[in-house]
């Protein structure tokens, strides 16, 4: 069988991969510290699940429009002016299967052969792939702990080509929890207008930050750079919803029936009943999510001390999200290299940053228990100082 030449551009994820090997490993009956997986450990709200099963109950169990429920349309809108700053009517915004898919059909809708998008590295390892299917050239913008994982408008503007289309921005940042501050995304703002560009805001960790740090939308920047942003959020890490498989995106009308277009001839609506529990996630009370947001705050800080006391090992602390993106270049190994055999020898799995597009570095995810966390730092240390140490 002779497949398109697009899968053969596409590479497999390896989050996924060796998350799923990690469950592999446990099922058999090993002891195993999963660090992999970016994905809250708690479960899903209680008045959130109940929405979800009085939707059943009340028959919510049909097709629904392309672009979502026109009430969770309604209530996304509200929640990006309110807390956001974004001036968006429920028009300009669809409802998507996680968001992934926002992303990708965004990607689809605006990308042609040879348009030029910029991603600064390190980045979500799905971003370039993306850009690959849709027929696009991805353009990557190197960062590195002087400037704590962030691009600077300089680096932006030397990026820009005449075949520019659209700049990624993702704050807060997997895989580093990096958060660009105001004055940082007015300046990278500033640029974009100047460059006449567009611009994606992957929002989806917006409320898992940290200490004194401050969110801002680039689209809230003003007029200008509104007019050139895309914002794509969903409920996944906020309200650990990742298997609803909800998200969103928002942006110019035309784009927005774009994208509907696509998605109604690709997957059609999001489950029904599973848009009732997201209206209830926006209407209802955020106790819950600052609950687990104390709990990241609280591991994050344990993990960090901890990691920052192995010899050869050093990571910046993260601003929000829930991941640690640690330098490993110290030990002498490259990411894949040092993964699989700290996986295969201390039965700790964590992420290569190839991945991610920096090989001297792994992401660590916080998204686990204390104990948990304490015996995988136990063993990581003793990895390093015994294996690649010796």
């Amino acid at each position: 069988m002779k497949l398109a030449a697009r899968v053969s551009q596409v590479s497999p994820s390896l989050t996924l991969a060796i998350a799923a090997k990690a469950k592999a490993m446990k099922a058999e009956g090993l002891d195993v510290c999963s660090f992999s997986a970016g994905e809250p450990d708690f479960d899903t709200p209680a008045h959130i699940k109940t929405a979800a099963k009085q939707a059943l109950d009340d028959g919510k169990t049909h097709y629904g429009p392309a672009a979502g429920e026109p009430r969770l349309r309604d209530a996304i809108a509200h929640k990006l002016c309110a807390e956001n700053g974004l001036a968006y009517e429920s028009a300009n915004v669809i409802v998507t299967n996680g968001g992934k898919q926002s992303l990708f059909n965004m990607m689809l809708a605006l990308i042609e052969a040879g348009d030029e998008v910029i991603i600064p590295a390190p980045y979500w390892l799905s971003y370039p792939e993306m850009v690959k299917l849709a027929g696009g050239v991805p353009v990557i913008i190197p960062t590195d702990t002087s400037c704590n994982y962030k691009i600077t408008p300089d680096q932006l503007r030397a990026s820009i080509t005449p075949k520019t289309k659209l700049f990624v921005l993702n704050s807060p940042s997997n895989p580093t929890g990096m958060v660009y501050t105001p004055a940082e995304i007015k300046a990278l703002a500033q640029v974009v207008v100047e460059q006449d560009i567009l611009v994606v805001s992957d929002e989806i960790y917006e409320k898992i930050i940290y200490d004194d740090t401050k969110h801002l939308s680039i689209g809230a920047a003003g007029s200008e750079i509104f007019e050139r942003t895309i914002i794509s959020g969903g409920f996944a890490k906020a309200f650990s919803m990742t298997g609803w498989r909800l998200g969103y995106l928002a942006g110019p009308l035309e784009l927005i029936k774009a994208v509907t277009t696509i998605q109604g001839q690709s997957t059609s609506n999001v489950c029904t009943f599973a848009q009732y529990g997201g209206i209830a996630a926006l209407e209802g009370s955020l106790e819950c999510v600052e609950q687990m947001r104390q709990a990241f705050d609280q591991r994050r800080k344990i993990m960090f001390e901890r990691l920052n006391a192995i010899p050869g090992l050093s990571s910046p602390k993260p601003d929000g999200a829930f991941y640690l993106f640690a330098d490993i270049s110290k030990t002498g190994l490259k990411s894949e290299e040092f993964c699989k055999a700290l996986l295969n020898s201390e039965q700790v799995a964590v992420i290569p940053g190839i991945a991610f597009g920096d090989d001297d570095c792994i992401r660590l995810s916080y998204a686990t228990d204390i104990t948990s966390i304490k015996k995988g730092m136990d063993r990581l240390d003793k990895f390093v100082r015994c294996t690649v140490g010796s």
